[in-house]
């Protein structure tokens, strides 16, 4: 009984820790001026408790970062379209991208403190590295659509990726068939259009330049079908 105790108040203090700490960086003008201290002040724990159970305050931010966006990402694993995996790629990318920059709006100060902690970039972390795995997956995926035949027999298959030959004629075309433009390659792609939800620029749109929510949906929308163009 007494373990049990003792497990169920490790658990309600983590959860104090993490509410604290998602308030601070809430609150704060910036986040590096939020300390460990700070932080097991407000949470009613002593200090070590903090370094023993979340290693550094680097790793306090990413427990607090990964308990917040779980659902996200629980949505994009296992979820219904258009987040879901069984979401066609024309639709699942503007999904995917809106719902990190919602998270981001909702939690601005938590991700600018995880991107700017430790070495400062953003790419080298595992949040990162997933979305990124993601975004790629989803625009490898071939896009297959019915054509315009009455009987719907034809089945037109593409993809957002192609291998080019030297002579710029696609990899694995007909002898002769005309040169196609390749398609943006897919790591590159989910690179670029990650960095428009990028946690300091959000951070300099919504409270610098001051715009508003729904034109930051509408204009990270655009950019996305401009960058996947018309397929």
């Amino acid at each position: 009984m007494a373990e049990r105790k003792a497990r169920a108040d490790a658990l309600r203090n983590r959860e104090a820790v993490l509410s604290a700490a998602d308030e601070l960086f809430a609150r704060s003008a910036s986040p590096r001026s939020v300390s460990m201290d700070d932080i097991a002040a407000a949470a009613g724990v002593g200090k070590g408790t903090l370094f023993r159970r979340f290693g550094d305050r680097t790793g306090l931010i990413r427990a607090v970062f990964e308990a917040r966006i779980e659902p996200v990402r629980q949505a994009v694993a296992e979820g219904p379209a258009p987040l879901g995996p069984s979401a066609p790629p024309h639709a699942r990318v503007p999904a995917l991208l809106d719902a990190l920059l919602c998270f981001k709006l909702d939690h601005r100060h938590l991700s600018l403190a995880l991107e700017e902690a430790g070495s400062g970039s953003p790419y080298q972390g595992a949040s990162y590295a997933w979305w990124h795995g993601i975004l790629r997956e989803t625009l490898e995926r071939p896009v297959v659509t019915e054509s315009d035949a009455p009987d719907g027999a034809e089945i037109h298959t593409t993809t957002y990726t192609t291998t080019d030959t030297a002579d710029g004629a696609e990899a694995g075309a007909p002898a002769g068939a005309p040169a196609r433009a390749a398609a943006p390659d897919a790591d590159f792609t989910a690179h670029v259009l990650l960095a428009a939800t990028r946690a300091d620029l959000v951070e300099h749109l919504a409270g610098q330049e001051q715009m508003t929510r729904d034109r930051l949906r509408a204009q990270l929308a655009a950019f996305v079908t401009r960058v996947l163009g018309e397929r």
